[in-house]
């Protein structure tokens, strides 16, 4: 019939090079030392961008995964059942060394490489992306550990490229999960009641309720329990060498907003078995490199789904008419579209730079630089996402509320990122904390921003305004000072972004981010590019 002919809809946006296709992300792996990956990250780009891929991360999302606490004669067995679509993506993640690729084979670049890896994955679908990063954060933990026997156990499976969803003794491969937070303390984890004593033989004992533990069905966790040294991190396996499982009870799952595909839990501990990892009595020292690492995998996802937003929204305005024209033809959805396409080669571009930061290679001055750099970035980033989806979701008009198309299910992921790993005051305060204490941080971070003076006066007189207010913040009353951290935050992550497009992107991108961003310019709204700005728009959505 005719009134069943099906017109003026987008093609499936299907079959796809999404590396080739993000202009961005592939003139940034050349620029940070990872071009000898190319390859590499196109097969990826293939992959996620195929029909099967994109239909396994809707699959993976609709079919959540279910608690199996007990068999059917009544055996407590505490595991998650996924759909075998989530297996298959998380497979591939693996296979591609998403996860720790970069410890695998350390060298220059060797992180961009794999955040870009991280990203093209988490671009496609999310929720895996949780335990491939907790993964690859628990690499540099357990390196710290000066524990030989736990090293010599667990790195060569941390690293290995194989993926074995079954639990089990002897496996050649092993995913990380974390189990932090509690119920009464949330970030603040020295409130942690969970203990954990010595049972003679090398090993604790923990006893304890967990509130959060993500990704229940990796190989180990780790975790941070009370010793009488003080808070402490462990090691907790899944399952002992003698293949008996570890006491490991999932209480029930949570029932979260989005990252509906990975399983979040709450646990209870009774007698587990843990290994110390780390001196005792300095569990959060132990850990502090792993929340650097998973900061910035926040940063990453948060950037990938940016690159989402942006690709499915000029996808359906470029083969979308209304009102006799193109929507990519109308100056209006031309604005929105080119302001979405400069807040995601923005993310992209501070999401490399810090990967490259982290690469072995790295100098006293990146090291500094890459501690208050991630910590500023992932407040700002990761609060810009949900708004930037939402901005992409409008573009689709009523297609894009349905969870027929995929930006339904990003509106509700890019909140996590701005909640894991310390929500917003949370990183503001950590910020604060580099500012007063770490005065080598701010040195480096600001010789990052003064390598792009002179190119444009707005940027030179925001860097000037941020000196002036990180000076003023230092003869501040502390009080006062947590008080007006935020705003000096959001003004450092814009600094720095503008600094890297000004140097690094067409000029076109770079003088539009300053004009639209900096000053008085927060692009609050999405389309209302200032003047200024505006001749930037062929630029940016040729590059969208």
């Amino acid at each position: 019939m005719a009134t069943h002919a099906v017109t003026n809809q987008p093609p499936p946006r299907v079959d796809l090079d999404e590396f080739a296709a993000n202009i961005p992300l592939a003139e940034g792996v050349d620029r940070h030392d990872a071009g000898w990956a190319r390859a590499d990250l196109a097969a990826v780009g293939r992959l996620v961008g195929s029909a099967g891929f994109q239909r396994d991360a809707e699959l993976a999302n609709v079919h959540e995964p279910e608690l199996r606490a007990f068999d059917r004669w009544g055996n407590r067995i505490d595991e998650v059942e996924y759909d075998p679509s989530y297996h298959r993506v998380l497979g591939e993640a693996v296979a591609a060394g998403a996860h720790t690729s970069a410890f695998a084979e350390p060298c220059p670049g060797a992180n961009v490489a794999r955040a870009a890896a991280f990203m093209l994955f988490a671009q496609g679908e999310a929720g895996h992306a949780c335990p491939v990063s907790m993964t690859h954060a628990a690499v540099p933990a357990i390196v710290a550990s000066a524990s030989p026997d736990l090293a010599a156990t667990w790195l060569p499976r941390l690293l290995s490229r194989e993926y074995d969803s079954a639990l089990g003794a002897g496996k050649r491969s092993a995913l990380f999960g974390m189990a932090m937070t509690e119920k009464q303390g949330g970030s603040d984890v020295r409130a942690n009641t969970t203990m954990a004593v010595p049972d003679g033989d090398g090993r604790h004992l923990l006893t304890g309720h967990k509130w959060f533990c993500s990704a229940p069905m990796s190989d180990a966790f780790l975790v941070l329990a009370q010793t009488a040294s003080g808070l402490s991190c462990f090691l907790v396996p899944r399952v002992l060498d003698d293949g008996s499982r570890n006491v490991f009870a999932i209480q029930r799952l949570k029932d979260k907003l989005g990252n509906r595909s990975n399983a979040s839990s709450e646990i209870e501990f009774d007698g587990t078995v843990g290994h110390l990892l780390g001196e005792e009595g300095r569990g959060v020292r132990t850990i502090l490199e792993m929340v650097n690492r998973t900061r910035l995998d926040c940063i990453l996802g948060s950037a990938a789904g940016m690159r989402q937003s942006v690709a499915e929204a000029v996808w359906h305005v470029r083969h979308r008419s209304a009102f006799g024209a193109r929507l990519i033809d109308q100056p209006a959805m031309t604005a929105v579209i080119a302001d979405l396409a400069l807040e995601s080669e923005a993310a992209t571009a501070v999401a490399l730079r810090l990967a490259r930061a982290h690469d072995d290679d790295a100098t006293d001055a990146e090291r500094a630089f890459r501690r208050l750099a991630t910590a500023v970035t992932k407040y700002w980033v990761c609060k810009r996402g949900p708004g930037h989806a939402y901005e992409a979701m409008e573009c689709l008009g009523g297609n894009g509320y349905t969870e027929a198309f995929p930006l339904a299910r990003r509106y509700r992921e890019q909140p996590v990122m701005a909640i894991w790993e310390g929500s917003g005051n949370v990183i503001a305060l950590d910020v604060l904390r580099a500012l007063q204490r770490e005065p080598e941080t701010l040195e480096a971070f600001d010789g990052e921003l003064a390598a792009a003076r002179g190119v444009h006066p707005g940027f030179d007189a925001h860097h000037d305004a941020v000196r002036a207010t990180v000076a003023a913040l230092a003869r501040t009353d502390p009080l006062d000072a947590q008080a007006a951290v935020r705003p000096l935050v959001a003004s450092l992550a814009l600094a720095l972004q503008a600094s890297l497009l000004l140097r690094h992107a067409p000029d076109a991108v770079g003088e539009a981010f300053v004009d639209a961003r900096l000053g008085d310019a927060r692009g609050a709204l999405y389309g209302e590019l200032p003047p200024a700005a505006r001749a930037a728009i062929p630029a940016l959505v040729a590059r969208a």
